[in-house]
């Protein structure tokens, strides 16, 4: 997927792409391959494979959710350089994005990209997702919360339901075993104030593979004492 098919791809959707965005998205692959020969952000480097794997892939959720208007606030956890949030922050620049990551590096390769890309309303943080929804300013406070390929979906929602509004939506985006480790995550879910909403299962352009996306509802609070100390939900999955 060349910049041109990327382009014709969001017009065949109804996403609102222009010269400008396509002029970001064009800033964010140089900027990904520059910074890639310093730390390892990701091993999809080709310019072919980062727009249809990273830029368009990240888009799809836009297709199951609604990602739109200047009071939607979404949460990236585990964001790495800077996917799913930064491409969606791209075509829909009203949106207020929060990036949370454990590594400093990636941090600072986005705080230069949210630069260089002149985007605003943009909040990155160096933490670890069970401190950052063990913080009172953040818990139950986002209308989305995502998270693209960080852990299993039991340990996933353990970071990110803690953070959702009731009546907010937690979208986990995974590849094709999303739906196994639904079963294993129904405990968690449960547990952490969630309900399924539903799972969407597609395939990418050109046979670039098969994803789903898990959607889960905010119905209840998240008891006080989750997110367990960091470390515990990997170790021990509810």
């Amino acid at each position: 997927m060349n910049p041109e098919t990327f382009r014709k791809a969001l017009e065949n959707d109804g996403f609102p792409i222009d010269s400008k965005k396509m002029e970001q998205y064009h800033k964010y692959f140089i900027l990904l391959q520059e910074w890639n020969e310093k730390i390892n952000l990701t091993a999809i480097v080709e310019e072919e494979e980062v727009y249809l794997k990273h830029f368009y892939d990240s888009i799809t959720l836009a297709k199951y959710t609604k990602i739109e208007g200047q009071s939607l606030k979404l949460c990236d956890v585990g964001s790495g350089a800077g996917f799913p949030s930064i491409p969606l922050k791209i075509l829909f620049p009203e949106i207020e994005i929060t990036i949370v990551d454990s590594l400093k590096k990636r941090i600072n390769f986005l705080e230069i990209l949210v630069k260089e890309l002149g985007i605003d309303k943009v909040h990155l943080y160096h933490d670890r997702a069970e401190d950052f929804g063990q913080n009172k300013k953040f818990r139950s406070s986002f209308d989305l919360v995502t998270a693209r390929a960080v852990a299993r979906l039991s340990v996933l929602s353990e970071f990110c339901l803690p953070i959702t509004k009731e009546q907010g939506v937690f979208a986990a985006m995974k590849g094709s075993q999303g739906e196994e480790e639904l079963a294993d995550a129904e405990k968690a879910i449960k547990t952490l104030g969630g309900e399924l909403d539903r799972v969407e299962n597609f395939e990418l352009p050109h046979n670039a593979g098969e994803r789903t996306i898990v959607l889960i509802d905010k119905i209840k609070k998240t008891p006080r004492k989750y997110p367990r100390q960091a470390g515990t939900p990997n170790k021990k999955p509810l």
